[in-house]
């Protein structure tokens, strides 16, 4: 199954890294990325593809420090 997500994060060294991993460990792959960076913070915007439901991805996602926001394309808690 293809996903969609928009996270904002703050620009940190890391981050992407750290999002990517959360997204091997959770089991998904990443088919396409696109980021942009303005004023300190990032927009990343991913097409992502696993068996598992894009809200648990979500959920795990927000846990970590620097993210501001997260949407995907299904309604989830964690979407504001």
């Amino acid at each position: 199954m293809t996903n969609e997500l928009t996270i904002v994060a703050h620009h940190r060294p890391e981050i992407l890294e750290r999002i990517l991993r959360v997204v091997r460990h959770r089991g998904f792959t990443v088919i396409k990325l696109k980021m942009n960076l303005e004023n300190g913070k990032i927009w990343l915007d991913f097409v992502v593809e696993g068996e598992r439901d894009i809200c648990l991805l979500a959920h795990q996602l927000v846990k970590l420090e620097d993210i501001i926001d997260i949407t995907t394309d299904e309604e989830c808690e964690c979407d504001e």
